[in-house]
């Protein structure tokens, strides 16, 4: 549904980004089309260009999974020119330590920025609230934080119980392209 929803997303003035499944380690569930290692750049492209065929409002993109691919400097590499090439951001999920993701945006002139919190490893209310505090922190100490989530409703009680207190605390939820360079 990724068509109809990013076309929602963008009639109500959201930022759109792609979400691109990059291979993961050999026990995770891939995905029925991903990026992996051992792809050429001409396939790497084409995939890329196909999934955003179906998200044309993105205005950027990050990896879902990836730890495997993320890590792999080759596919970085093939996949940021085809990012830079449509004008698109990219933000590293960090989903492993040996990230060159973030590196290979750089290189290939693709603004791009770091996954800073992840909310919702531990799907509790008391858990994603301590993740939310150290975004907070975060982007207090650095100028910006990028915490990553899923839409799941422990989650989304969890914002929604914790917007005010952003507010009183003056910290601005922002769109990613604002924070990357």
């Amino acid at each position: 549904h990724s068509s109809e929803i990013s076309e929602e997303a963008s009639r109500r003035g959201y930022q759109v980004m792609l979400h691109i499944p990059i291979e993961a380690p050999a026990n995770a569930k891939s995905e029925t089309i991903e990026l992996h290692s051992g792809m050429t750049a001409e396939q790497v492209t084409r995939v890329v260009q196909q999934m955003l065929e179906t998200v044309p409002q993105a205005q950027g993109a990050n990896n879902h999974q990836g730890s495997v691919g993320t890590s792999d400097p080759a596919l970085m590499n093939a996949i940021m020119p085809a990012l830079h090439d449509r004008d698109l951001f990219f933000v590293d999920s960090r989903t492993s330590v040996a990230t060159v993701a973030y590196v290979a945006a750089r290189r290939a002139h693709v603004p791009t920025a770091s996954r800073d919190v992840f909310l919702d490893d531990t799907e509790e209310l008391p858990a994603i609230h301590r993740q939310l505090e150290l975004a907070v922190r975060d982007a207090k100490l650095h100028g910006s934080a990028i915490a990553i989530g899923h839409p799941y409703p422990v989650t989304l009680q969890a914002l929604a119980e914790f917007l005010p207190k952003l507010q009183r605390e003056g910290v601005s939820l922002v769109f990613a392209s604002q924070v990357v360079h």
